[in-house]
């Protein structure tokens, strides 16, 4: 009887368990005293006494991927950048409501385990999670042979958070007069990169281009940024940030309607922060028209908050004003 009938199947035990082991010590560098069990165990255990302290704690979750930007990793064989992607996407979709994150999983699949490039992925996972203060409590490794191409990965995690149910971030107060703050982006993120690579994909992306202040590949694989730190700036500084929008999947057009109330629009007026230059770059060379550079895109604003006018003196020079709040509905862009 053959001793290896499911490596001939496609499924290596040793090169998950070799993967294991070389992402363990990232994996465990995240943990904090509420972590009971992890790496290794069935399920993550996570102390959740320390919630008692809380006067009303509510919990936030979200699930999500980085998409097809792991082509790009796998078209340049850099593979450090997409785990932080992951998390800090993550950390942005529960912030819009207040929370701050106590826990992630991830989920990494190939058809072929290749215990280096997983283990550089957890780490950039594990990374960006130890930024966050945030345990890594668990994930999970699959060998998908005939489901994933060669030397591809798929990747998405899920975040668990926690906000006091009185510090709820959710669009609720939201008027007519209100002011639009721009977060800048550091480039696409984590999204409309189908559209990227289809309209760069026979250009080089290795050669320095001085517009882009780097390379195509460098500008494609920049880090999906953090907000945590820009949202605790502007509350320190007293400012009462009414609701956030993640610019993600929808760019401009269709994510900020998500928190405004009914009857309430916004206009967001072109010119008043200053759009990355891979996006000039992709609209040009893919003659792409400007309702679905801001619909696809975030167009170099990664997040925006609604405050209100009076408060605009209050912010830093870095974050500008972008737009306001009307009468109406949706967003236009002017």
């Amino acid at each position: 009887m053959t001793s290896n009938a499911y490596e001939l199947a496609g499924v290596n035990i040793d090169a998950s368990n070799r993967a294991k082991t070389l992402m363990t010590a990232a994996v465990q560098s995240t943990y904090s005293k509420e972590v009971l069990s992890g790496i290794g165990a069935f399920g993550g255990l996570f102390d959740a006494s320390a919630l008692k302290g809380m006067q009303s704690p509510v919990l936030v979750a979200s699930t999500d991927g980085v998409g097809t930007k792991t082509k790009v990793a796998a078209r340049l064989n850099r593979w450090e950048s997409i785990g932080h992607d992951l998390v800090n996407h993550s950390i942005n979709d529960i912030l819009v409501q207040g929370a701050r994150p106590l826990f992630f999983l991830d989920y990494v699949a190939s058809s072929q385990v290749q215990p280096e490039q997983i283990a550089l992925v957890v780490a950039g996972v594990a990374a960006a999670c130890k930024e966050a203060g945030c345990a890594l409590l668990g994930g999970e490794t699959a060998e998908m042979p005939g489901v994933y191409l060669a030397g591809e990965i798929d990747l998405a995690g899920t975040i668990i958070g926690v906000v006091e149910r009185g510090q709820i971030i959710d669009g609720s107060r939201i008027q007519a007069g209100d002011v639009i703050v721009g977060f800048p982006s550091t480039g696409l993120h984590t999204n409309g990169f189908s559209l990227a690579r289809r309209v760069l994909d026979e250009l080089d992306w290795s050669t320095e281009m001085p517009e882009l202040g780097g390379t195509i590949g460098d500008a494609l694989l920049t880090v999906h940024r953090s907000y945590i730190p820009t949202v605790e700036q502007l509350q320190a500084a007293g400012v009462d940030i009414k609701g956030l929008a993640h610019i993600t999947g929808g760019g401009l057009i269709e994510n900020p309607p998500r928190i405004f109330p009914e009857g309430i629009g916004a206009v967001i007026k072109r010119g008043s922060w200053k759009v990355p230059a891979i996006f000039e770059l992709i609209q040009e060379l893919g003659h792409v028209s400007d309702a679905e550079m801001f619909r696809v895109f975030n167009m170099g604003l990664g997040m925006i908050a609604i405050i209100s006018r009076e408060q605009a003196s209050l912010l830093p020079a870095e974050y500008p004003i972008v737009g306001e709040m009307v009468r109406g509905t949706g967003v236009t862009i002017t």
